[in-house]
């Protein structure tokens, strides 16, 4: 039985054109951002391979590093047994480190039994349709009015897509985002599924529940993350959903299978969140959505990934894939790091505004390991 004997490391940079620091448009500026790839070897050769999308930050970089060295000599298909000593290891630090981690093992078992991770987990959908979730917006050109978001929005029908998911300006204006939001709604909400999320910058209680009541005038999908609380409290969510009719989404900041289990249980959310990179990976996010289906709920995934569109090929009780974030004038600021087509750009879909599931064994995708070696900040390996 083949045991880890080598986890690698590798930080690096790359460029987004048109994207400044504060994470918005801007006309000609050039951002450098960083990620990580991760892999894992076996004494048997076997090599599990992952480079997160949007979930390469620092933070979880620095969990990894933390608990890699516990991975030597433990059996790489033991998922669940390094699944729960890595939640453990990590429960003082939201346990951000386990997802790349986990996802890592899946694509080492896939390509090790010569099975797609969909396969794996008995997926069914090949094809997976999806929003474009838009850049924050801005005051400089790009998503800065309701004229722009609404034309964004037709952009994006006219490219195939069915649903489209507002990011608001930073400042946390509620008139300024309700304003926006019924906008859109009147050009493109009969062709479109619309959603909001105002990613926790509104200020007070009074603010998310104004921009909640035009979410409910405009027939929104859904309303995410709204207040300032960070997502976190229980409470006020309950009573927002008690005083609007448009579902809520909330769960993006709330790690983990059981502490979702409390948010429905609570009845502080409508539609539940997973993510592969930030929810324990590809095992706790079908935790997660087996826990929304015991509920009767939908499970939606944060963010986008070939893990991400594994998952989601195996869940029935999900709507969307979230193709973020995406703009007119700014490409998607992820990693240009697969070499097998794979892609998460807005053009990309298939032309009805859907996107496959990789079919090769494990992850099914290839990475460009020599730009990763020219863009290398860092590289730490673990061997004992």
């Amino acid at each position: 039985m083949g045991r880890i004997v080598r986890v690698e490391v590798h930080e690096y940079s790359f460029d987004v054109e048109n994207l400044g620091g504060d994470r918005v448009y801007r006309a000609g500026h050039r951002l450098t951002l960083g990620s990580f790839a991760l892999r894992i070897v076996t004494d048997d050769g076997l090599v599990g391979e992952y480079c997160p999308v949007h979930g390469g930050k620092k933070a979880i970089l620095a969990q990894v590093l933390a608990v890699a060295p516990t991975l030597i000599g433990r059996d790489p298909f033991q998922r669940e047994g390094i699944y729960d000593d890595l939640k453990r290891a990590l429960r003082q630090h939201a346990f951000l480190g386990v997802g790349p981690i986990d996802i890592c093992l899946w694509d080492l078992a896939g390509k090790a039994l010569n099975a797609s991770v969909s396969k794996l987990l008995g997926g069914f959908r090949q094809r997976l349709p999806a929003y474009p979730s838009t850049n924050h917006a801005d005051r400089s050109g790009g998503l800065d009015s309701p004229q722009a978001f609404a034309a964004f929005a037709e952009r994006c029908h006219e490219l195939g897509y069915r649903a489209f998911k507002i990011h608001g300006w930073n400042d946390g204006d509620p008139r300024e985002e309700a304003a926006n939001l019924l906008y859109v709604a009147k050009r493109v909400g009969d062709r479109m599924a619309l959603m909001i999320d105002p990613a926790c910058e509104l200020r007070t209680f009074a603010d998310a529940l104004y921009v909640g009541r035009a979410c409910d005038e405009a027939g929104f999908f859904w309303y995410e993350d709204p207040l300032r609380d960070a997502a976190t409290s229980q409470h006020v969510h309950r009573k927002l959903r008690q005083m609007i009719r448009t579902p809520l989404l909330i769960g993006e900041h709330v790690r983990g299978v059981e502490a979702k289990a409390d948010w429905i249980a609570n009845e502080a959310t409508d539609f539940v969140r997973a993510d592969p990179d930030l929810d324990l990976g590809i095992t706790g996010t079908m935790k997660i959505a087996h826990l929304a289906e015991s509920f009767g709920l939908d499970v939606e995934i944060h963010a986008p990934g070939p893990a991400h569109r594994h998952c989601m090929s195996a869940i029935r009780n999900t709507n969307f894939y979230e193709l973020a974030l995406v703009g007119p004038k700014i490409r998607n600021p992820v990693p240009p790091v697969h070499t097998c087509g794979y892609s998460d750009q807005l053009e990309d879909s298939d032309g009805n505004g859907c996107f496959p599931v990789p079919t090769g064994p494990g992850l099914g995708v290839t990475y460009d390991w020599k730009f990763i070696e020219k863009r290398r900040v860092s590289l730490n390996v673990i061997t004992s």
